[in-house]
């Protein structure tokens, strides 16, 4: 392992690439902790403590890495992008237009990241607007509780500032995040949400062996590990499927003859089931957060954003197995793969090219996503479970259990970290494979 840590930077271009990835996330990083401008700082420990105890803002920081409960200038994080392609990703099923762009290749791509950008700033905008008038009201069940006030000279000058800070914050964090996936390794988005979530882990640690003991810290370590574990094992399982082209003739040269295989991961859509069920999740917690309807505030805290729900199991689970359909759907296409095969002069042996290898690609995806789905949303559930039957975490607020509760949410952020770091790992051992290294992967 050490060599092949020393194999890396010496690689030229592969060093480059890497110490171009760290820049970013230090500066991504340093930004997370820059307030915003008119932001009271002495309020802002309160918030953070309020957040500590887990609910709505222990959900709505879990993508910012503590820059939200700052009011930093990244304090956005990167959800407005990530819902904006979501977004449009389901216009792509429903719009002909935008469908025409998926299928124009690097064109149409371009297009697609424009209209995404766009509607990036959009919600930036709303979302920023929402916490300006949130974390100013009192009043508030999750700042007014807490004492905590922001905004203390609230007018339409301050309001705008801000709402424009953040909206810049999270321009210039989409803008890293295409730069990384340019000219670092990695994809540049993913990453920034993986140094998010996993930034706040060793805070939460060392208050759950502050508040919980030593005995409770085990238990939570020894869950990440085997998550960790479950989750590369899962991550590398594929099932081959044969593929033989016939030989042909060109001139005075044959082609063809070769066996080759489709490689059909059992996870083929990776952590982006997770990453969009949170998304979604995050807009009722968001909006309850905004509108002054104590009843809907209070029944979304209560169960959307408290992982000991279940509710929240309910509703996280099937939005995972939900997704992690949809988004294998949109990337692996069984009718376009069949009709490549064959027109390639390729066949599936024992399958007729053409519509019966569709239908036989088609029911292959069918029978290894559900598994892929199911595995998804029981990593994402069961350590909640686990963490709430060994740890005490129903005390109210100033409890022991308050350092249990702000780590609820550690089946998604351990699947996400997990996931986006293999790939990434992946890049980097392709880079030295190619190179003749010897890489991570075996």
């Amino acid at each position: 392992m050490l060599k092949s840590m020393l194999n890396m930077f010496r690689v030229g271009d592969l060093r480059k690439r890497i110490l171009f990835t760290l820049l970013m996330i230090l500066l991504y990083r340093i930004g997370a902790f820059v307030p915003a401008p008119g932001i009271d700082v002495e309020q802002v420990q309160l918030l953070r403590d309020r957040a500590n105890q887990g609910g709505v803002l222990a959900f709505l920081q879990l993508f910012s890495g503590g820059s939200l409960t700052s009011f930093a200038v990244f304090a956005l994080g990167v959800m407005p992008y990530i819902t904006a392609s979501i977004i449009m990703q389901v216009l792509g099923v429903v719009v002909p237009r935008i469908e025409q762009w998926q299928q124009q290749g690097a064109v149409g791509q371009r297009k697609i990241t424009q209209w995404t950008r766009y509607m990036t700033v959009m919600i930036a905008v709303i979302q920023a607007t929402s916490f300006a008038f949130l974390f100013n009201d009192s009043g508030n069940s999750i700042s007014g509780s807490s004492g905590a006030n922001l905004l203390p000279n609230f007018h339409i000058g301050t309001v705008s500032v801000v709402v424009l800070t953040l909206t810049a914050g999270t321009a210039l964090l989409m803008w890293m995040g295409e730069l990384i996936t340019q000219k670092g390794i990695g994809n540049g988005m993913s990453l920034l949400i993986m140094i998010s979530i996993i930034s706040s882990f060793p805070a939460q640690g060392s208050l759950i062996h502050a508040e919980n003991g030593t005995v409770a810290l085990i238990v939570v370590l020894a869950v990440l590990i085997a998550i960790i574990t479950v989750v590369v094992f899962v991550e590398q399982g594929q099932r081959r499927i044969p593929v033989q082209f016939a030989k042909r003739v060109v001139g005075r040269r044959m082609y063809g003859g070769q066996n080759t295989y489709i490689p059909l991961k059992v996870n083929q859509s990776g952590v982006i089931p997770i990453i969009f069920a949170s998304s979604i999740l995050y807009l009722p917690v968001l909006i309850a957060a905004a509108l002054p309807w104590d009843g809907f505030r209070s029944w979304v805290d209560n169960n959307l954003a408290q992982p000991d729900n279940v509710f929240y199991f309910a509703i996280t689970g099937l939005l995972v197995v939900g997704f992690a359909y949809f988004y294998t759907a949109i990337t692996f296409d069984p009718v376009r793969q069949a009709d490549t095969i064959r027109k390639q002069g390729g066949f599936v042996p024992g399958i007729r090219p053409g519509y019966q290898t569709e239908r036989y690609l088609a029911k292959i995806l069918s029978r290894i996503t559900l598994p892929g789905a199911l595995f998804l949303a029981a990593v994402a559930l069961i350590p909640s479970i686990l963490i709430n039957v060994f740890l005490d975490t129903t005390s109210g607020v100033g409890s022991s259990s308050s350092g249990a509760s702000g780590f609820g949410f550690v089946g998604i952020s351990i699947l996400i970290a997990s996931g986006v770091a293999l790939e990434t790992m992946k890049q980097v051992d392709s880079q030295l494979t190619m190179r003749n290294y010897e890489g991570f992967l075996k």
